[in-house]
């Protein structure tokens, strides 16, 4: 097994919040093996950036992986050619034209029904009332999926998230994600007549367009599902939290001193919306001294990565001002984030910037919970606004 010392974590705290333990671990060392885990974790920012691309000996291939085992073998459990040709085939869903010619006014029209609804209400929680159905919605048009209620969208992305993150084996969160994968099952079911009938740029029907095999068509929505939802569901609520807790920062981009895209990569690298990603050791390999054996797990903790002093200076400041080139949230190498385009064309043209101009005088009016390490954001997001 990995010859990594050994760092013991309370999986709870950790839950609740990883940061002070992931810190403790970058300043002692490059790499640990966490028992509570089952994996040996990389910490800091330029180890993972380089060995995250050293797919020959850390793999995304895991037959026996969690992702895989509840819901299909997908792209991003793929490497070399077989994860390009997937890439390849569902580009079209996602390039920055696609985006810019597609998908964005339709962005644009769901999140102005969202506030539509809002904005006589005075309040709200930002998490379930706004930042959840605006990422359903636009990842109902993004995936096909037209059919599923944007409700159901954010459950099965969540019990999917649940299922693969449960790496303490708990049977009711394997359950709930069978059932959430069983439901996408049924609604890519119902569409694929329609979509054959008549093509769009929507991932399911460009990749039956492709002529992929459906239990990759399968696997690959339900990975745009998982992460799709989440991911800017998170990033939306927490950079507003992050805005409206640092009123000086909001002020700069409400003046045109700064950007929301400022705003959306700062926050993303701050406190990392998808933290980490597991790999499997393909072969043997020595990194900094420490010994690897084929089918250990490592995960590549971007959340930590993002917080090392050694790249950014003053890491667990918010500063829109600073240069987030370096930032792992998207990931770095051949599994950098298809999405990417289309999450900052939703967060930073539409669902903030259309946040704070329907809803001036903005507040937070309650405690902010976050939780998650693997993916982690904002638990509810209690706002009151003048009416």
């Amino acid at each position: 097994m990995s010859t990594a010392p050994v760092f013991e974590i309370d999986l709870a705290a950790f839950t609740q919040d990883p940061y002070p333990a992931l810190a403790e671990m970058r300043d002692g060392g490059p790499l640990w093996h966490v028992p509570q885990l089952g994996a040996t974790l990389f910490v800091r920012r330029d180890d993972i950036f380089t060995q995250e691309k050293r797919i020959d000996v850390f793999s995304s291939h895991q037959p026996g992986g969690l992702m895989t085992e509840l819901m299909g073998e997908n792209m991003m459990r793929k490497d070399g050619d077989a994860h390009a040709a997937e890439r390849r085939a569902t580009f079209p869903a996602f390039s920055p034209r696609t985006v810019r010619d597609s998908w964005t006014a339709e962005f644009r029209a769901q999140t102005q029904r969202v506030l539509d609804a809002l904005a006589p209400l005075g309040s709200a929680d930002l998490v379930a009332d706004y930042a959840m159905p605006v990422s359903a919605e636009a990842l109902k048009v993004i995936t096909g999926l037209t059919n599923m209620d944007w409700r159901e969208m954010d459950r099965v992305s969540q019990g999917m998230m649940d299922g693969i993150a449960n790496y303490a084996g708990d049977p009711e969160v394997e359950a709930r994600c069978h059932d959430c994968t069983a439901s996408i099952d049924a609604h890519i079911d119902a569409r694929v007549e329609a979509l054959r009938a008549a093509p769009d740029k929507s991932l399911l029907s460009v990749q039956l367009e492709a002529g992929l095999p459906m239990d990759s068509v399968r696997a690959n929505v339900k990975l745009a599902i998982s992460g799709g939802q989440n991911e800017p569901r998170d990033a939306i609520a927490g950079a507003a939290w992050a805005l409206l807790t640092h009123p000086e920062q909001l002020a700069m981009v409400l003046t045109g001193e700064a950007s929301w895209r400022d705003a959306f990569e700062e926050y993303a690298r701050w406190i990392s919306p998808i933290g980490m990603s597991p790999r499997r050791v393909a072969q043997e390999d020595e990194v900094h001294g420490v010994r690897f054996e084929p089918e250990e797990r490592v995960f590549f903790m971007f959340g930590s990565g993002n917080r090392d002093a050694q790249v950014f200076p003053d890491p667990d400041r918010f500063d829109i001002t600073r240069d987030t080139g370096p930032s792992l949230a998207f990931g770095a190498g051949p599994h950098f984030c298809a999405g990417a385009a289309a999450s900052r064309a939703l967060i930073t043209e539409v669902a903030l910037p259309m946040l704070f101009d329907r809803l001036p005088g903005l507040r937070i009016t309650g405690e902010v919970p976050f939780a998650g390490w693997a993916f982690r954001g904002p638990l509810k997001l209690p706002v009151g606004w003048p009416v």
